[in-house]
């Protein structure tokens, strides 16, 4: 009787740690609950930023070691399975090292302004939001005439999703913010 009465309090201590853990990483420290579209778009920006620090990275390393990838594709044949690799590799080889490492640091770029977006949002700093309604504002007349220019999926999608989110933004603008 004694040990299920430990095991039960013992259980129900966890249980009210956990809860404080996850209400105090989900409310950034005060306990205070976030709007589900601003930790929507919260984590749609911090994934852009791991795809752009990623990017970055493969392109600074592609940049470092252009002379073994070239060697790499001339010499290595490439089996039928691999054709992803054979047109990435093919896509890396053509492209000028000064591209290269222009693209690589573009995206370093994107990926630190994308990391500061996402940390203001999450502490719900005005600045942050009008950073964002900016860059993504920005962003929306070029997707557009790329959707002009041939409509594909992945297109329509990051327009759809940064039309969403400066909407979102816009509309929750006055009264995220006190």
């Amino acid at each position: 009787m004694k040990t299920d009465f430990s095991n039960i309090l013992l259980v129900t201590i966890i249980k009210n740690q956990l809860i404080k853990i996850c209400s105090h990483i989900y409310g950034g420290g005060d306990l205070k609950k976030r709007p589900l579209g601003l930790v929507a778009i919260i984590i749609y920006k911090v994934l852009v930023a791991l795809l752009f620090t990623v990017t970055s990275i493969a392109l600074f390393l592609a940049l470092n070691n252009y002379q073994i990838l070239d060697n790499f594709s001339q010499n290595y044949v490439l089996e039928g399975k691999a054709r992803i690799i054979d047109w990435l590799l093919d896509k890396i080889i053509n492209l000028k090292p000064k591209t290269l490492a222009f693209s690589s640091l573009s995206a370093g770029i994107y990926a630190i302004v994308t990391t500061i977006e996402a940390i203001g949002l999450w502490y719900e700093k005005p600045w942050a939001h009008i950073l964002v309604l900016c860059l993504v504002g920005i962003s929306i007349p070029p997707e557009i005439y790329e959707l002009i220019q041939g409509i594909s999926l992945i297109k329509l999608a990051i327009f759809l999703v940064n039309a969403g989110v400066f909407w979102y933004l816009l509309r929750n603008f006055p009264k995220n913010y006190n």
